[in-house]
């Protein structure tokens, strides 16, 4: 979150799937959409907005349950949210777009090329596995992912009026350059995050993962691998090369990459080299 959105970005509330999106939209010509994660919002992708405004229409979503999205009591399994996503696109009247997603963005974008494979150009996948596809019961094992079944009442309690506290362990365990998220960022995010209902739709977003790992196991069972050109990228002190070893599992055109001197959070950490294979993957399009 080096900077803001542009002042020429348009900001609304979209109504999809029985909820209320926050979107962010700017630029002209092919369409591409940037998904965020865990810890984040759609703030996240500010440097990358900008760069691909100049030759794309820029669509940036919070999930729902995040950022000034609504908050819903469920509707936190993958396949619901990539509905939200097409009820947007729906709403821009955008019949087909690119992917650019990071952490639980990735399983939302999966969800929803895995549905509407007629819908996705290209996908690129930032630093994140996806539940069912590839070594996922082995990445569960790794004790960093400790939070993939943290929640509940009890720990909601515990975390409420502490979002700061919650989201600084994050920062600096999955970070390689910890010290390169601001201050500014750290409370920026910690004060969407203790929005009514924030956190529980957190929690509940990693509740959802063996219900998204079944809907996964069952698309590639019956559909097989995506089809379209894919892009894994990891951070070179977090996922690495591991995430498109984790794609070749889930797609059949993968091209793998690493951000060099970041960690998991790549649009803090190294946010000059993220965009910049970012751009050249989904290349310059007139």
């Amino acid at each position: 979150m080096a900077m803001p959105f542009p002042a020429d970005f348009h900001v609304q509330d979209i109504s999809s799937n029985g909820v209320t999106i926050h979107v962010r939209t700017g630029g002209h010509g092919p369409a591409i959409v940037l998904l965020h994660g865990f810890g984040d919002t759609g703030d996240m992708w500010a440097d990358m907005a900008i760069e691909l405004a100049r030759d794309h229409t820029v669509v940036v979503p919070d999930l729902r349950g995040m950022g000034l999205s609504s908050k819903p009591a469920g509707g936190f399994d993958k396949k619901t949210q990539a509905g939200d996503i097409a009820g947007v696109l729906d709403a821009l009247k955008i019949e087909r777009a690119d992917l650019v997603t990071h952490d639980i963005g990735n399983m939302v974008g999966f969800a929803f090329a895995a549905q509407h494979p007629e819908r996705v150009t290209r996908f690129v996948l930032i630093d994140a596995p996806v539940p069912g596809v590839g070594p996922w019961e082995e990445i569960l094992k790794n004790p960093l992912l400790w939070h993939f079944h943290f929640g509940g009442p009890d720990m909601e309690r515990l975390v409420a009026g502490r979002e700061r506290i919650y989201l600084d362990r994050f920062y600096n365990d999955f970070g390689a350059h910890p010290e390169r998220i601001t201050e500014d960022t750290r409370n920026h995010y910690a004060k969407l995050y203790a929005l009514p209902g924030a956190m529980h739709s957190s929690f509940a977003q990693f509740a959802a993962f063996d219900q998204d790992a079944a809907d996964n196991r069952a698309f590639l069972a019956s559909h097989g691998k995506l089809k379209i050109p894919v892009l894994a990228l990891g951070g070179e002190k977090s996922f690495g090369a591991m995430m498109a070893e984790v794609m070749r599992a889930g797609a059949d055109n993968v091209q793998g990459d690493v951000v060099p001197d970041s960690g998991h959070w790549i649009m803090d950490e190294n946010p000059t080299a993220t965009v910049a294979l970012v751009r050249a993957f989904v290349g310059a399009k007139p």
